[in-house]
């Protein structure tokens, strides 16, 4: 539904992508995931036909059409990362032009404000629209028409939790309708919630792609186990370095890295060598510090 064929973009020396192959099919949610400056912005315009790549292609839709083409325009639709509307108009006024716009029927202006939780504000003029209201109203006209390809740059700055929901139920009932989905995002919380898999770009080039259950796995790995005990018994500190290599014992403080079960055997390690623990803690891996990894400390 969404396939590129190392994309690269260059603006004079600058170069915004270079390589990028990657492809998003039916039913599918890909985040992709990246400092600023990483190309995520620019590989979803060139999804919009709104960038030409230097190099390679990006076709969307079954049949694949170029996202150049204006015929793809029918096939998507886009959120981009900043959003303006006039500030004269109502937020209703404002998804009723795309609606007409789009030839869409007119119940489809209820049911885009509904999606967007816009109701209660849909007859105000956009003018009065905090940041994250005019972010909602853009979601609305993002959801107005049911393309099979969902461009979402960025679509949950600014929200509250409220418009947060929106947006996970929008991503969510697009994988239940079989379309194909892309979205930027800095928030790992939105990352771990939505994607199917994560595309981790550093300067413009892909450096890992990784599926939900590997995802899952890296984060596992990552998780620690926090304790503090009431006595150190001797050779503690030997025998948990041996089951966890980076397990630390300082003072009272135990510190275990490792996935689920290691912190478990850890725990009852400290259980059949006496230590009486007195706080326990375990932490499970975070995003943000896996995507440093996987960037090489170039984030």
């Amino acid at each position: 539904m969404i396939r590129f064929e190392r994309v690269s973009k260059r603006y004079g020396h600058h170069v915004a992508l270079s390589g990028f192959s990657l492809e998003v099919g039916r039913g599918e949610v890909v985040a992709l995931l990246g400092p600023n400056g990483s190309g995520k912005t620019t590989s979803l315009k060139a999804a919009a036909g709104l960038v030409h790549p230097s190099e390679g292609a990006v076709t969307l839709g079954d049949p694949p059409r170029l996202a150049s083409e204006p015929g793809a325009r029918r096939v998507l639709s886009y959120l981009p990362q900043k959003v303006a509307f006039p500030e004269a108009l109502t937020g209703r006024e404002v998804v009723e032009f795309y609606r007409r716009l789009r030839g869409l029927h007119a119940t489809r202006t209820e049911e885009a404000l509904h999606v967007a939780a816009l109701n209660g504000a849909s007859s105000r003029p956009v003018g009065t629209y905090s940041g994250g209201m005019v972010q909602r109203l853009g979601l609305a006209v993002a959801a107005l028409p049911d393309a099979p390809v969902l461009l979402l740059d960025e679509p949950t700055s600014s929200l509250d939790a409220e418009g947060l929901g929106a947006v996970y139920a929008l991503a969510e009932r697009a994988r239940r309708e079989g379309r194909a989905v892309l979205f930027t995002s800095h928030q790992p919380s939105d990352v771990e919630r939505l994607a199917d898999r994560v595309a981790v770009l550093v300067g413009g080039r892909l450096v890992a792609l990784l599926g939900r259950g590997e995802l899952a796995e890296r984060l596992a790995e990552r998780g620690v186990l926090r304790a503090r005990v009431e006595r150190v018994p001797p050779g503690l500190g030997e025998r948990l370095a041996a089951l966890a290599p980076g397990a630390t014992v300082e003072g009272d403080q135990v510190v275990v890295p490792g996935d689920a079960r290691t912190r478990a055997a850890a725990l009852s390690l400290l259980g059949e060598a006496g230590a009486c623990v007195r706080q326990l803690a375990a932490e499970e891996g975070r995003l943000d510090l896996l995507y440093r990894d996987l960037a090489g400390g170039n984030a």
